[in-house]
């Protein structure tokens, strides 16, 4: 029934080609308006909401301390010689803050005071010291940066010297409530007027609106480290704005490099395989169908650009070669008269080489499109399975998934037959040109005489083949259990290209990136401000506990050197609190100190009662400094406490994430009556990225047993076979689990990132293992013998899956070679996924229908009596066994990785779901090799 539902209707598409080609086209510009039309913008990964512990303190921190990210960027000054304190570097840095503030459009972006580092504190100092030396009462406010250079000017390097001893001696006052130590480096030793480097902030404007980018501030941060390069030796700038600027360079410069040898690849692979350049134009404009369609579809459905859906354009273009591939090639097969079929009206066989384009077309499409219709639909509905997921992000990524794939089908499952014969037919009769050429791989040649052997191989060693394909998966699963889970900011940086760059023409050339290096070395020795500097604490409960502020004290002591919290260079801890705020207040307030010293009975400098009445002085002798720690409601009741903790940004947010729980776990165990809960921008991002890859693994099976359940029921309908469904997908989850086999080995992320990337692996492993496995049984009814039928479908289905893993791979594989390390990850990943899913499908799926072919008498089998129940309940037993033993192995795997190696919840998850997909392949496999006793199809008697 379904082979003639497919055969009439490839008739009908050849028959009605013009009418066909109108109403695709017609179709395509309504769904493409959609691009025009609707409105699709922007989401970032701060849109995933997460419901969690951390996101509520999050909230609550914003409603009550306002935002803290604000547009931040850092100068970082160097000296080779090991002082970046000297009178004249000091000097150079003033001198550059008054040209940035001499530039208008650069001094609109900048905040009061704009600049702050140590060359404005000494200089400070320097002026302070004028005054008091003139007789003059002491200046008000922040000196101007006239005063402050003409101060530091008017001093020789000795009288600087002992000005810097002054300012940074550990037990006099911060000059200007700033602390001097946040601007050097971690190995500064105190006191001392000599270090090899100094930071200086940066503060800017964010005039932007919501969810839009404050770009003036970021091109001022470039223009202003233009600036730096030119006055300075060894230093730079670092900020969203220069890191957004290099990135984009990065992967300009990649796709200046990479394009070129990409299009002489694909056009190379593509010449090689087709040897028609109208027939790959053919393919181009088809793939183009395909891109207004997913424009469109975003545009009507207004779904949000964000990170998830980039590997939406490049399945469906892998998709969309494949499907070119097997619609041209079998045309050609049938035009040569390699594919015959048999006419159920007179059963006669046509078979001759003199078919005209129609019937040719008639024939090859009519044999691969329920092929094509079978992965349209398993891949669509199993990727539309993700719209139950909580993430709207993983909604929107199943949503035009399915409609990308769709999209793929009406282009090459409608249009493209519809137009070859269309452009055939033209070119025969108008000018004379014969279109007839030899499919790749059927045809005697070196690709030929390859996949030859490889089909003779399969069916002499097929076991073989088949316990060394799920051999390599279970050691692949394993190593999935080691692979790196983990979100890192700095994993996103460029950095500079490699050596062979250099002999690239000058046009090609890269630009030199450091801003990597740059990071590491800021985020190892510096405390940072603004996005992904910072993580927090929220305390709530009895904030005004005595205890509480010990605590704080204490957790600063405790953070040791490995951790991912920044340290001052005295030792303790980088972080902002309440009992900082105390101290800092009463260094520059004689009143509050006298009060805090009334209440201090330890003297640490920190109340030990009455903290409340403590708090109510700190409000009212400097607010805002207060209100950046503690949150009270207009009667004056403390309702919360914030700490803020400087972190090393190079540092991945889970690892980030992890350090401030320990810290706010260390606080609330010695502290009595509150609760403190780890939060802030990048505490957020680790929860968040945590409870996407987690949906996404969730995805990946809930997909694949969607997919399971759509080939079983269509290989049992098709062929009356309960077991092909099994046996087509196994190869998919062998190379799934080969592919992260791999990226462990190379030290490759499974993040949401590239767990994104590796559906790749499952769209077009698919639809290479239900062609390969569609081609078999079509030429098992054709052929008498079983080597001839996989000898076929090798030679033939599996050369046209090698012409478009080739081309697919090659397309994508050379973005491993890109700046940018999101594109070359991409590449690489993509790259292994497309190569994996070919082997898969052309080694051990032959090798698995080989044995299930020789597990039967003669290899022929007959329909079991319909009034036989038995062998149904031993075959209904037989497979419930296998599920029993695959989930109790599961669980197993899962006890293991979280109780004995003490694996994340994420990854003891991973570990179970390839238990279970391994431990059943390979039950599956040895039922198979026993006997038919999966089947409810068996032989009789």
């Amino acid at each position: 029934m379904s082979g003639t539902l497919s055969r009439w209707y490839a008739d009908w598409i050849t028959a009605h080609s013009t009418v066909v080609i109108v109403a695709v086209l017609a179709i395509t510009a309504l769904v493409a308006a959609g691009a025009a039309v609707g409105e699709t913008e922007d989401a970032g990964v701060g849109e995933f909401e997460v419901d969690s512990p951390e996101t509520d303190a999050g909230d609550f921190v914003r409603r009550n301390y306002g935002s803290d990210d604000g547009v931040v960027a850092q100068l970082v000054v160097r000296d080779e010689d090991g002082n970046a304190l000297s009178k004249a570097s000091l000097l150079e840095g003033l001198r550059l803050q008054r040209d940035v503030r001499n530039d208008e459009t650069l001094n609109a972006t900048l905040t009061e005071p704009g600049f702050v580092g140590i060359e404005n504190l000494v200089a400070t100092a320097a002026v302070y010291a004028d005054a008091r030396a003139g007789g003059g009462p002491p200046p008000t406010g922040t000196p101007s940066l006239e005063e402050q250079i003409r101060a530091l000017e008017n001093r020789d390097e000795a009288e600087v010297e002992r000005l810097l001893r002054t300012v940074l001696d550990p037990e006099a006052d911060a000059p200007g409530g700033q602390d001097p130590y946040a601007f050097l480096p971690r190995d500064y030793v105190p006191g001392e007027p000599r270090a090899d480097a100094r930071l200086t902030l940066i503060t800017q404007v964010d005039r932007s609106g919501e969810n839009e980018d404050p770009e003036a501030a970021y091109g001022a941060q470039v223009a202003i480290e233009g600036m730096v390069e030119e006055r300075f030796d060894d230093a730079f700038v670092f900020g969203q704005g220069v890191r957004n600027d290099a990135s984009s360079r990065a992967t300009g410069d990649s796709f200046a490099i990479i394009t070129p040898f990409a299009l002489v690849l694909i056009l190379l692979v593509l010449g090689i395989t087709y040897r028609d350049p109208l027939d790959i134009l053919l393919a181009f404009f088809g793939i183009g169908i395909v891109m207004a369609w997913l424009a469109g579809v975003m545009g009507w459905l207004a779904i949000p650009m964000n990170v998830i859906l980039i590997a939406v354009p490049f399945l469906l273009i892998g998709l969309s070669i494949d499907y070119a591939l097997h619609v041209v090639m079998r045309y050609r097969e049938a035009r040569e008269g390699t594919l015959g079929r048999e006419d159920g009206a007179t059963g006669r066989t046509d078979d001759g080489p003199d078919r005209s384009i129609r019937a040719a077309m008639a024939l090859g499409f009519g044999s691969v499109v329920l092929a094509l219709a079978a992965a349209t639909v398993s891949t669509a509905v199993g990727f539309l399975s993700n719209v139950v997921s909580p993430l709207p992000a993983i909604r929107d990524f199943a949503v035009l998934s399915a409609g990308g794939i769709l999209a793929t089908f009406v282009a090459f499952g409608v249009f493209l037959p519809a137009l070859k014969i269309e452009v055939d037919s033209f070119v025969e009769t108008r000018l004379g040109r014969s279109r007839r050429k030899p499919a790749f791989g059927v045809e005697s040649g070196g690709a030929n005489a390859v996949l030859e052997q490889l089909g003779s191989l399969t069916t002499r060693a097929p076991v073989a083949i088949v316990v060394v394909a799920l051999l390599l998966a279970t050691t692949g699963a394993y190593g999935a259990t080691t692979i790196d889970t983990e979100f890192n900011r700095a994993d996103f940086l460029p950095r500079d290209a490699p050596d062979w760059t250099e002999s690239l023409p000058a046009p090609l050339a890269p630009d030199t990136y450091t801003i990597a290096e740059d990071f590491e070395y800021l985020s190892n020795n510096f405390q940072l401000r603004g996005q992904g500097g910072q993580s927090q604490v929220l305390i709530r409960g009895d904030a005004t506990s005595a205890s509480l502020l010990q605590a704080l004290d204490d957790a600063d002591a405790d953070v040791k050197d490995g951790s991912s919290i920044q340290l001052r260079p005295d030792g303790r801890a980088a972080v902002q609190g309440p009992h900082t705020a105390i101290r800092a207040v009463a260094d520059e307030n004689e009143t509050f100190a006298a009060l805090v010293d009334r209440h201090d009975t330890t003297g640490d400098g920190l109340p030990d009662e009455n903290v409340g009445e403590v708090y109510d002085a700190l409000f009212a002798a400097d607010r805002e400094r207060a209100a950046t720690v503690l949150s009270r409601t207009d009667g004056g009741e403390i309702t919360s406490a914030r700490l803020v903790l400087s972190v090393r940004s190079s540092e991945s947010a889970q690892t980030i994430a992890a350090d401030t729980r320990s810290f706010a776990a260390g606080v609330e165990s010695d502290a009595a009556g509150i609760t403190a809960v780890a939060t802030g921008g990048t505490v957020t991002t680790a929860v968040i990225q945590d409870a996407l890859l987690e949906t996404l693994v969730e995805a990946f099976a809930v997909t694949l047993v969607v997919i399971l359940a759509f080939l079983t029921g269509l290989f049992r309908v098709r062929y009356r076979s309960w077991s092909l469904g099994v046996l087509v997908l196994a190869p998919v989850v062998v190379s799934l689990a080969w592919l992260l086999g791999t990226m462990s080995l190379l030290g490759i992320a499974f993040n949401s990132e590239t767990a994104v990337i590796t559906s790749l692996a499952i769209g077009l492993g698919v639809d290479y293992s239900i062609h390969a496995g569609e081609r078999f049984m079509e030429e098992r009814e054709k052929r008498d013998g079983l080597d001839e039928a996989i000898r076929r479908t090798i030679t033939g289905t599996g050369g046209t899956l090698l012409a478009s893993a080739a081309t697919t791979a090659a397309a994508f594989g050379v973005l491993a070679f890109a700046l940018s390390p999101p594109l070359r990850r991409f590449g690489i990943v993509t790259g292994l996924a497309i190569m994996f899913a070919f082997l898969a499908v052309v080694t051990m799926l032959p090798g698995l229908l080989v044995v299930r072919e020789r597990s039967l008498p003669g290899g022929q089998y007959r329909e079991r009596p319909l009034g036989s129940l038995r062998p149904t309940l031993v075959s209904m037993a037989s497979f419930g066994v296998i599920v029993v033993v695959s989930l109790a192995a599961g669980a197993a795997g899962w006890c293991l990785a979280t109780c004995v190696l003490e694996l994340s919840p994420l990854t003891s998850l991973t570990v179970a779901i390839f238990t279970v997909l391994v431990v059943g392949a390979v039950g599956t496999s040895v039922a198979v090799l026993w006997g038919d006793t999966i089947r409810l199809r068996l032989v009789e008697g």
